[in-house]
């Protein structure tokens, strides 16, 4: 198929090659917009992962930090192949489906490697 495109985020292409048309590496996905570190949660999707992130908010009213998470489904390219527990970096792009407006761009660390 050819090499893989820079995304210009300063992440390491993954080895493989796949023909997913949704691919921002191998097919025709632009990224844009935010991009967001997380674990992934469930990957018995095809092609889609959901990625939860923890994040804190400031309770005004309590003058405390509260902890929060929230859940995101997103595309996982044949190419990258992430696994549920992987730490993962996923990327804003087009909307791919009712759900879906985040791709997996990067596996920061699988799940046996800890």
């Amino acid at each position: 198929m050819g090499k893989a495109k820079d995304l210009g985020l300063g992440v390491t292409p993954p080895k493989r090659e796949c023909d997913d048309p949704n691919c921002p590496f191998h097919g025709n996905l632009r990224v844009r917009g935010t991009i967001l570190e997380g674990v992934v949660v469930s990957d018995r999707m095809d092609k889609t992962v959901i990625v939860e992130r923890e994040y804190y908010k400031y309770d005004q009213k309590y003058e405390r930090w509260e902890r929060r998470r929230s859940r995101i489904p997103a595309h996982n390219p044949p190419c990258i192949d992430a696994r549920e527990g992987d730490r993962v970096k996923i990327a804003e792009c087009r909307p791919l489906s009712k759900t879906k407006s985040f791709v997996v761009i990067e596996v920061l660390e699988r799940a046996g490697e800890r």
